[in-house]
């Protein structure tokens, strides 16, 4: 039976402490090519590697740097790993309550929740799985479909301005935590909090059976 209420999760900057594991790789990639990584940064969060590419170097082919940035990412096995106040939050909630929609890839992402002991949710929708990615709302609109549960009654929780948009663009409401950026950058969120410890009162108040 599809749930009341459903949690859609960001994964990198929500679940997955990836920021400076994701900076190093970025910053690497971006000396390569010989790109400002201010610049290349500033244009990755909560956007498909593919979309950042095809924004900060036009010229250079999206899916052959897609590939060598995986590359770089694999030589970083332990540097992706989960917010310790993840596990308790998410054992919380109900299991057909929640789901991940990520700009990643599905596998990788699943890897890392299992590295860290996380669950799996049944829900994962990656980059691949639509046709264009955060700030446009297809993958949480998705995700929704998916579980059963109207877009109304859906609370995403994210960390970046573009994965915020994609959230209210889809009538969601949006909790935001300030793992990447400052508040001020998330005033679009109707939540905005420092951690998923913080979140948690707010995120089993939602998915709770007996919330009106």
């Amino acid at each position: 039976m599809s749930p009341a209420r459903a949690v859609l999760f960001d994964a990198d900057g929500v679940l997955v402490d990836s920021h400076a594991g994701y900076r190093s790789v970025w910053d690497r990639w971006s000396a390569l090519h010989g790109l400002d990584p201010v610049l290349v940064h500033a244009a990755t969060h909560a956007r498909r590697p593919v979309d950042t590419i095809a924004a900060v170097a036009p010229h250079l082919d999206p899916g052959a740097e897609h590939t060598r940035l995986r590359e770089f990412v694999e030589e970083l096995p332990g540097a992706f790993p989960v917010f310790p106040d993840a596990a308790p939050l998410l054992a919380a909630l109900p299991a057909e309550s929640w789901a991940i929609v990520t700009s990643g890839d599905a596998g990788t992402v699943r890897a890392r929740l299992r590295a860290g002991a996380l669950p799996v949710p049944t829900v994962l929708v990656d980059g691949s799985a639509v046709a264009v990615g955060k700030p446009h709302p297809e993958g949480y609109l998705l995700a929704a479909q998916l579980l059963g549960v109207a877009s109304g009654d859906c609370l995403v929780v994210e960390d970046a301005p573009a994965g915020i948009e994609a959230g209210r663009a889809a009538g969601m409401r949006v909790l935001a935590l300030t793992t990447s950026h400052p508040a001020a950058d998330l005033a679009a969120a109707h939540v905005v909090v420092g951690s998923l410890s913080q979140a948690s009162p707010h995120l089993l108040t939602w998915a709770s059976p007996e919330h009106p």
